[in-house]
C-alpha cells in the first residue's frame, strides 16, 4: 500500500484566494511569506506533497475541500524565496485542524468519485464538443488564435477536472465542482455551463457579423 492510498492522513495547507486545483493540473507557484517557506522546506524534506484549499476573498472564509499538491519542480531565489511548478494529485476534504502555527497542518481523507453506473463516454465528447465551440466562437470574437491542447484529456474524469480547471473567474462554481463525488454530474454541469456560454459567444458573433456588414 502507498502512502496516497491511506485514507487518513496529516497534510500541511496552503490557502490561496479564489484558486481551486484539480487531480491532473499544474499549479506554478511562488513563494515569499515567510510561514510557507518554512512549510516548502520541511515539505521538501518528505515527501513534497501539500494541501491547497481556496479562500473566498469576500468572507475569508476556507474552503472544507482542498485538492492535494506535489512539488515537481523548485527554483530557490537569493532572498530564500522559492518558485515552483506542482501538479495536482488526490481530493480532500479536512477533518480537523492540528495545528495552525506557523502553517496549518490538517487531518485530511482522500475522496474519490463513485463508480460510474453508465458509460459516460458519449457525454464526455459533447462536452468536448461544446469546449470546441466555445474556443472557436471566442477566437473568432477577439480576432486571436486561441486553440485546446493536443494533450487533451480523453477520459471523462481527468477531461471534466481539465473543463472544471479552465472555468476562469468564477472560482465558487470550480470548488462546487471539486466537491462533487460523481463524474456524470460534473459533467452534466460543465455541459450546461458551455452550452450556455456557447450559446451567449454565438449571439455576440451574429451581431458582430451584422455590425459588420453594414
Amino acid at each position: 500500500m502507498t502512502s496516497s492510498s491511506i485514507a487518513v492522513r496529516e497534510l500541511p495547507l496552503f490557502p490561496l484566494p479564489e484558486v481551486v486545483l484539480f487531480p491532473t493540473r499544474p499549479l506554478p507557484l511562488h513563494i515569499f511569506e515567510f510561514r510557507y517557506r518554512i512549510m516548502m522546506n520541511t515539505i521538501l524534506e518528505n515527501d513534497r506533497r501539500f494541501g491547497v484549499l481556496a479562500i473566498d476573498p469576500a468572507t475569508g472564509k476556507i474552503a472544507n475541500y482542498g485538492c492535494c499538491a506535489e512539488i515537481l519542480h523548485f527554483q530557490r531565489l537569493p532572498d530564500d524565496r522559492m518558485k515552483m511548478l506542482t501538479l495536482g494529485q488526490q481530493r480532500f476534504r479536512v477533518l480537523e485542524y492540528v495545528r495552525e502555527k506557523p502553517y496549518r497542518v490538517g487531518l485530511v481523507e482522500w475522496i474519490e468519485d463513485c463508480s460510474p453506473s453508465e458509460d459516460l463516454r458519449p457525454i464526455a465528447k459533447e462536452v468536448e464538443e461544446l469546449l470546441r465551440d466555445v474556443v472557436r466562437l471566442s477566437a473568432k470574437l477577439t480576432n486571436q488564435k486561441i486553440e485546446l491542447p493536443d494533450d487533451l484529456p480523453s477520459l471523462p474524469t481527468e477531461l471534466s477536472y481539465w473543463v472544471a480547471s479552465n472555468l476562469y473567474g468564477v472560482a465558487s462554481e470550480q470548488q462546487s465542482l471539486l466537491e462533487m463525488q460523481d463524474t456524470l454530474k460534473r459533467l452534466q454541469r460543465e455541459q450546461e455551463i458551455l452550452s450556455s456560454t456557447r450559446n451567449h459567444l454565438a449571439a455576440r458573433t451574429v451581431l458582430k457579423d451584422a455590425l459588420g456588414n453594414d
